[in-house]
């Protein structure tokens, strides 16, 4: 498996010979083999130039770029290298027809429904006191075979999400984190900052995993193709978000791994510090990265390699071979 390559430095991207060469602001040098890169997330301020852009191209190397703050500023995505016709045109017909589209919403919202009480169910055997939650995502469960339209579905996402968010002070053991609500720019407590900055992460490596496969990722199905540059990422994380984000936030936050020194207050905000995403980022790379076996292969895939999954599943789906179904934690 290819590797992620984080930047936090401020300096200079750039090829060197037939490698990628990194020298920062203060001195440092340091060659990254570009056989083993697959990504880069940029979080300083990094200079790069036409001739790293062409390199990058050709070894099939996507670059994030993130601001001051940790928000999600761009990604560049190299030509596409495995353009397949007949996909881009399933995606626009799914995408067009709202009962075809509305299955494919459908199931990425029920894959998150089921996955958040996966997480709730979890906490509550350890002692959380998450019964009322659990039973009220269960209603918006029983109404989701009847949602008529997309606009309807994203409604029961926002509601289950409101519920679920909160239920969020039942798990946290630490006051300095309560869930106060949703402000994404600029976060206006501890776990807002760690819910944006996780999900921010979750969605570019979603962008990465897509860009192996035939999809399109600006053709989304829950979320509406638009202005927005890339939206497919965004369905596919919302399976994913309660057991590779949300999970990853609770743990650091009761084992004391990230504290409210580690976050900085400025323009109205809270966010996290360069200590702080240097170890959320550590933290979420290692997960990813971790293996579980799969109940249906019968062998230990990464987390990494379940999304990547799941796009191929939405390949099936679109040219007739296998319907959609989510991915269901099982543990």
């Amino acid at each position: 498996m290819k590797k992620t390559i984080y930047i936090f430095s401020n300096g200079e991207l750039k090829r060197k010979q037939n490698t990628l060469y990194f020298e920062s602001s203060d001195g440092g040098k340091k060659y990254i083999p570009v056989e083993n890169t697959g990504e880069i997330l940029v979080f300083g301020e990094v200079t790069i130039n036409k001739k790293l852009i062409d390199f990058l191209s050709q070894h099939e190397i996507v670059l994030h770029f993130y601001n001051y703050y940790g928000f999600y500023s761009g990604t560049y995505y190299p030509r596409e290298h495995y353009n397949a016709g007949i996909i881009l045109l399933k995606q626009v017909q799914h995408y067009l027809d709202n009962d075809k589209r509305s299955i494919l919403a459908r199931g990425f919202v029920k894959g998150a429904f089921e996955n958040i009480q996966k997480v709730l169910q979890y906490y509550k055997n350890r002692g959380s006191d998450l019964e009322d939650e659990i039973q009220r995502i269960s209603e918006f469960e029983d109404l989701l075979e009847n949602a008529s339209s997309i606009e309807e579905l994203m409604a029961f996402e926002g509601n289950v999400r409101d519920i679920y968010y909160r239920s969020f002070n039942k798990i946290i053991n630490n006051e300095d984190f309560y869930f106060t609500g949703r402000r994404r720019r600029p976060p206006g407590s501890r776990m807002d900052a760690l819910i944006s900055f996780g999900n921010s992460l979750l969605y570019t490596f979603c962008l990465s995993e897509i860009y192996k496969t035939h999809l399109d990722p600006r053709i989304g199905f829950l979320h509406a193709s638009n202005f927005r540059r890339f939206s497919l990422n965004l369905d596919i994380a919302e399976v994913f978000k309660p057991i590779v984000v949300d999970r990853l936030i609770f743990s650091l936050v009761n084992k004391g791994i990230l504290k409210k020194e580690h976050f900085i207050d400025e323009m109205g905000g809270l966010y996290l510090d360069e200590k702080g995403r240097k170890i959320f980022v550590k933290e979420i790379d290692e997960k990813l990265k971790s293996t579980l076996k799969h109940r249906k292969l019968g062998r230990h895939v990464s987390y990494r390699t379940l999304i990547k999954m799941e796009l191929h599943k939405v390949e099936k789906h679109l040219i007739g071979e296998e319907m959609y179904a989510p991915f269901v934690a099982w543990w």
